[in-house]
């Protein structure tokens, strides 16, 4: 009876083996991407290169920032100016940060952006978001979003399964000599 259940035992372990080994080689590449974006994504905020930091504005209530479409106004100008007219001015997303005094301006097809002071539309800071850009690698959005949802789906599932198979590599052998 021993003996058919460590051969059991050994048969699964060699099928956790081959399993682990060959996920890992087909997925090699898009493990060592996730692996390194994770890192860089890490450190965003502490990287003026990975992503601007948050610049800081006058201190005064919203009801005293100028107009939204001024500001826009304001940012596309300085973009252009700046980074060139190869910088679309299509805007992608405002961010609002009152505590700082300050606005962001995200455009579309690109990851430029400009804060301004909200209260004077002073410029405050222009650059690139690179953090942006690793995320959309990191996630396999820069592709295309069904390839995104496929890509996430494989690699948490089988993130899913090396532990699992890591774990049984581990604890399986443990069982067998005990056994």
């Amino acid at each position: 009876m021993k003996k058919n259940r460590r051969k059991s035992q050994a048969l699964w372990l060699r099928r956790t083996r081959s399993v682990h080994r060959w996920t890992g080689l087909a997925l090699f590449v898009f493990f060592f991407v996730i692996g390194v974006t994770s890192v860089l994504l890490g450190w965003k905020k502490d990287s003026e290169w990975i992503m601007p930091s948050t610049a800081t504005g006058t201190d005064r209530p919203l009801s005293e920032w100028l107009p939204p479409d001024e500001l826009l106004t304001i940012a596309q100008t300085a973009l252009v100016d700046s980074l060139g007219p190869d910088y679309g001015t299509t805007i992608d997303r405002i961010d609002y940060r009152p505590g700082k005094g300050s606005i962001k301006f995200l455009f579309e097809n690109h990851y430029g952006e400009v804060q301004l002071d909200g209260a004077t539309g002073e410029v405050l800071s222009i650059g690139i978001r690179r953090a942006d850009f690793i995320e959309h690698i990191h996630d396999g959005s820069i592709v295309n979003d069904p390839f995104k949802l496929v890509y996430s789906t494989l690699m948490g599932l089988a993130t899913v399964v090396f532990t699992v198979s890591g774990f049984w590599l581990w604890y399986g052998p443990k069982v067998m000599r005990r056994g």
